[in-house]
């Protein structure tokens, strides 16, 4: 294995993307997770690598002043001091001092924020780490949760390089534990922060260790995907739903109970062919004489396929709670005659469905 010092670039043009507060933690987390000595060094006029580091109580990792026309040899005089990760920072803008570090690294971390604005940003630097064939990886910095636009930035980024598993969402505590010179993982071992930080430097580690020794295993990742990418509120849902998933021995549902056989279907009685305007019905034996006009008192409301025309009656209501399949619809020579109480309003002696003449 080479003892040769492996140089990360953190490089962007667009400005608040976050590469220092990213370079810083993952500085901070690789010399936690033993891939040290590490040397950081700040080529960004603002200083605020700088700045930072002078605000720590730790001295790890170190802090190096270089000049950028003197940086091979300055990374040369780093390696001989034993240093074996080397972490630069970048300033934000796409001039001839950041294609002169990037020619330097073994690595570039392009962070982005998920925004249309990062997104059109990302181009120039993009074209000055391929034209120099590096290998790149990009880092969604600062997203919102559940937000769609996150999902879509890194589809997007994904055309054009390596986009890390490990998104680092907005929270108050990168900000904050950065004012006297830590980092989440210092201030917050337990958080979410922390373990996103710890998951991407686990992330990038393996790049380089890959780089370093082609036959080097890859770490098994301390979080799952649900973890990393699920809120707390939809990780617990989902923790849930596969809980509810799990077999379980239960008692095999009670046999269907037989369905009853359906009753049979109850046939239409005869209707009546109503008679001439003028006369009365015969009367079958108990039954009572009735005027013809009083009984049907219709119009005629279509025609019979024989030519005749064909009425319809309203039965009185008491006939209809007794048997409610007499309609008063006519019938044709299968006529059985009326229900057993129901008045008779055939015509005897005449044929079926035809007038009498007057």
């Amino acid at each position: 294995m080479s003892s040769k010092a492996q140089v990360v670039v953190f490089a962007s043009q667009k400005g608040g993307s976050g590469k220092t507060t990213v370079s810083a933690h993952v500085a901070v987390e690789a010399e936690r997770a033993g891939a040290g000595p590490v040397a950081l060094i700040d080529t960004d006029p603002q200083g605020s690598m700088a700045k930072w580091w002078n605000a720590r109580a730790s001295e790890t990792p170190a802090f190096a002043q270089i000049s950028v026309p003197n940086l091979a040899r300055d990374i040369k005089a780093l390696e001989d001091a034993g240093y074996k990760l080397i972490i630069i920072d970048t300033p934000p803008a796409v001039t001839s001092t950041i294609a002169e570090v990037i020619t330097h690294a073994d690595l570039v971390v392009l962070p982005t924020r998920p925004s249309p604005h990062d997104l059109r940003a990302v181009g120039p630097t993009v074209d000055i780490i391929q034209m120099q064939h590096k290998p790149l990886v990009f880092v969604i910095n600062s997203a919102t949760a559940r937000a769609r636009i996150t999902g879509e930035t890194a589809v997007a980024l994904s055309q054009h390089g390596m986009v890390a598993p490990v998104t680092l969402h907005h929270r108050v505590d990168f900000a904050a534990s950065m004012i006297d010179g830590r980092t989440v993982g210092e201030a917050n071992p337990q958080g979410r922060s922390a373990k996103e930080v710890a998951n991407l430097w686990t992330y990038l580690g393996d790049r380089l260790l890959r780089m370093r020794d082609e036959k080097a295993p890859l770490h098994k990742p301390s979080m799952t995907m649900e973890d990393d990418i699920l809120t707390p509120v939809s990780a617990a849902l989902a923790q849930a739903e596969g809980e509810q998933a799990r077999p379980q021995a239960v008692a095999p549902p009670p046999p269907p109970a037989p369905r009853p056989a359906p009753a049979p279907a109850p046939t239409a009685p005869p209707a009546p062919v109503r008679p001439a305007a003028s006369g009365t019905h015969p009367t079958q034996p108990g039954h009572d004489p009735q005027p013809a006009d009083d009984i049907f008192g219709i119009e005629p409301a279509a025609v019979s396929a024989f030519g005749s025309r064909v009425t319809t009656t309203q039965p009185p209501a008491e006939e209809v709670g007794a048997n409610s399949n007499w309609d008063g619809v006519e019938r044709r020579k299968a006529d059985a005659g009326p229900p057993a109480g129901k008045i008779e309003r055939r015509r005897f002696g005449q044929p079926f469905g035809r007038r009498h003449s007057a």
